[in-house]
């Protein structure tokens, strides 16, 4: 998420009393008064360029033309073809919206207004929620405001000046109330509206052309549930028609992808309202998805040279205050229990139990390393109003791990655990990208400890020519990691993977081991996922081949449907031949027609389907349907043995594609 709301950053006042250097992209220099507009740079360099400029981005920072330059360094000119643009865009799309109810609303008080992935939304405080019918005329004003082409004109005031131009605005007035004495107040005008507001903006609304509202939600004032509610307005912005139409198809093909729908349609899981919140059950079918995921990954791993192990789901208090999870991490965790006197907790970390078992003996540098590995279910507290399906929930298992080595072997295992994670993915046919996560602000230990930790998974990627970028901040509490993020079949990003770095963790439990030198030293930890939550990583999968699995995932793999009563038998005999292969295999022999039972098959996205007929069955074949290759396919027949066979390799090399092919074994309609 891009965060660009009102919220004021101290800027120090400058004056034209002395010279910026700016470096443009080839090299060459320029010498401009501080305060200098960047729209004036943009214009001495070319009319053309100014023209098609979006905003700049100067040092890393991306400002728009009319703010004025505070500090010197690298000078980019921003066009539509930047992908930075497109948070300009949206946050200027999000104050025309603002601009917009203002016109249709007068009495709406205002929120904030930023860019997010894919979109912006704005808050607003009404008397009563928005409809559809109001969005649309929302989005027809915003039309009208783009055709007007209002320029975003910004002003510096003070705060007397800014509470006066707000005064009717008890959002406006309550973040103005926090900024600080020597904090740059800015406001900028898009025609008759006037915003609280740090930009960036694009030049004028005529930019702001390709626009969609798509939906409402009730959101709490500064996202805290005691205060009052607000009616939040979402919608996206491009560049383009084209990036527009693209979009809203991608949210349609994700529609029709929804987990929660297809779930229920192939009867994988549910939730109960009984159990409660954020609680998956897994029904036959979905086990067995979960269940081969499984047994792949536990053979996987312990080809990698991992040991299994099991924790409780409850643990005494105690454990998390060593940890540092009750410090950091509570309002996440759930409440306490009393047990004959003493605090217990469902465990929503499975390291302090995995720490707990390297300590049930003295180690010895020769034992390390050390590699524990459970699907272990962690409990954690989650607002119900961010609860999604199997995507976020309460309860969930990670395929958890925890490495324990020496210094020396860190970057060894790191590398070791680099070609895991690409065994993994490359099983289900994800590609992917590594971010590296940074120090967090609530983060334990010394800073200096964090930057060598830092480096080293650096260096380990870099090594391994392996492409990554920064996440700053978003490291655990107790080390950095990598995230491995997954790239679905329509584009999207998944969180999968991470292989985190911890020196804090055995130093807050004392971990050691007796080295070479016979005397004690301290452990390096490696925490790591696989797939992270199984829910969510189920959840994702659904999504991703859009409830049609690999064969080898697929909770039903062939369906043996037999056009009459007379050939029953020979249809059963088929059936038995594939489960003797170890096939997961039903025979629908019920009093319906052959479209019936072939449209019931194609509906649970069974991926093969033998319909046997008098011919099939005095030659010993079936006519095979392939549910990839949909409704419209002409059957291919082939003998029972060469169907058995065919579709045990399929199964036994996981294969992502069906044999004899180059298309998708399953994963499409």
């Amino acid at each position: 998420m891009i965060d660009r709301s009102p919220v004021i950053a101290p800027q120090p006042q400058v004056g034209s009393d002395h010279e910026l250097t700016l470096t443009l992209p080839d090299g060459s220099e320029r010498q401009v008064p501080a305060g200098t507009l960047p729209r004036d740079v943009v214009a001495s360099i070319g009319a053309g360029l100014l023209r098609a400029a979006v905003a700049v981005q100067v040092d890393g920072e991306v400002q728009d033309l009319v703010t004025p330059l505070r500090r010197g360094g690298e000078f980019r000119v921003l066009t539509e073809k930047d992908a930075a643009s497109l948070a300009v865009l949206r946050h200027s799309a999000a104050h025309m919206l603002a601009t917009a109810v203002r016109r249709l609303r007068p009495r709406a008080k205002i929120g904030f207004g930023p860019a997010i992935e894919d979109g912006f939304y704005y808050d607003f405080e009404v008397e009563q929620p928005f409809t559809p019918e109001d969005l649309s005329a929302f989005e027809d004003e915003m039309r009208k405001v783009a055709q007007e082409k209002y320029s975003f004109v910004r002003e510096e005031v003070n705060r007397a000046d800014a509470e006066r131009r707000f005064a009717d605005d008890p959002l406006k007035l309550e973040r103005l109330a926090e900024l600080g004495d020597d904090e740059v107040i800015s406001v900028y005008t898009d025609g008759p509206f006037v915003d609280l507001c740090r930009g960036p903006h694009v030049p004028d609304t005529s930019r702001v052309k390709h626009i969609k509202l798509m939906h409402t939600a009730a959101a709490y004032w500064r996202g805290d549930e005691h205060r009052q509610q607000l009616e939040r307005i979402y919608g996206t912005a491009w560049f383009s028609k084209d990036e527009l139409d693209a979009y809203l198809h991608r949210l349609e093909e994700a529609k029709r992808r929804d987990h929660r729908t297809l779930g229920k349609e192939l009867d994988l899981f549910s939730v109960d309202q009984r159990v409660g919140p954020g609680l998956i059950l897994w029904h036959p079918r979905g086990a067995i998805v979960r269940n081969e995921i499984e047994t792949f990954e536990r053979e996987l791993i312990l080809r990698h040279g991992y040991d299994l192990v099991y924790t409780p789901h409850i643990t005494s208090e105690k454990l998390f205050e060593i940890s540092g999870h009750l410090v950091n991490f509570r309002e996440n965790m759930f409440g306490a229990m009393e047990v004959e006197g003493a605090a217990y907790r469902p465990k929503p970390m499975n390291c302090p139990g995995h720490i707990c078992i390297y300590q049930a003996h003295q180690r010895s540098y020769r034992d390390l390393p050390l590699r524990f590995a459970e699907f272990g279910t962690v409990y954690r507290y989650e607002r119900s109003g961010v609860l999604h399906g199997m995507l976020r929930v309460r309860g969930f298992t990670q395929d958890d791990a925890h490495v324990f080595c020496t210094p020396e072997q860190v970057d060894t295992e790191i590398e070791r655990l680099l070609d895991l994670v690409d065994e993994m993915l490359r099983a289900f046919g994800y590609p992917y990208t590594v971010e590296l996560s940074t120090r967090p602000d609530n983060a334990l230990g010394a800073p200096e400890v964090w930057t060598d930790a830092e480096q080293t998974l650096a260096r380990v990627l870099e090594r391994r020519g392996q492409a990554y970028t920064i996440d700053a901040g978003g490291g655990a509490f107790y080390g950095p990691k990598l995230d491995f993020k997954l790239i679905d079949a329509i584009g999207r990003k998944w969180q999968g993977p991470t292989v985190q770095l911890d020196f804090n963790l055995p130093e807050r439990f004392g971990l050691e081991y007796i080295g070479a030198d016979n005397t004690p030293h301290r452990p390096v930890m490696l925490h790591r996922v696989l797939v992270g939550s199984m829910e969510r990583f189920v959840g994702g999968l659904i999504e991703h081949y859009a409830g049609a699995f690999p064969l080898w995932l697929a909770p039903e793999q062939l369906r043996v449907i037999p056009i009459t009563d007379e050939v029953r038998d020979a249809a059963a005999a088929v059936a038995a031949r594939a489960k003797e292969a170890g096939l997961r295999v039903s025979l629908d022999d019920r009093a319906q027609t052959l479209n019936y039972r072939i449209a019931e098959a194609e509906r649970l996205k069974t991926p093969y389907m033998a319909i046997v007929g008098k011919r099939e069955a005095a030659a010993g074949t079936v006519a095979l349907r392939e549910h990839r290759l949909g409704r419209e396919q002409k059957p291919h027949v082939m003998p029972v043995e060469e169907l058995v066979r065919r579709l045990a390799e399929e199964v036994k090399t996981r294969a992502l594609t069906a044999s004899g092919t180059d298309q998708p074994a399953a994963g499409g309609d």
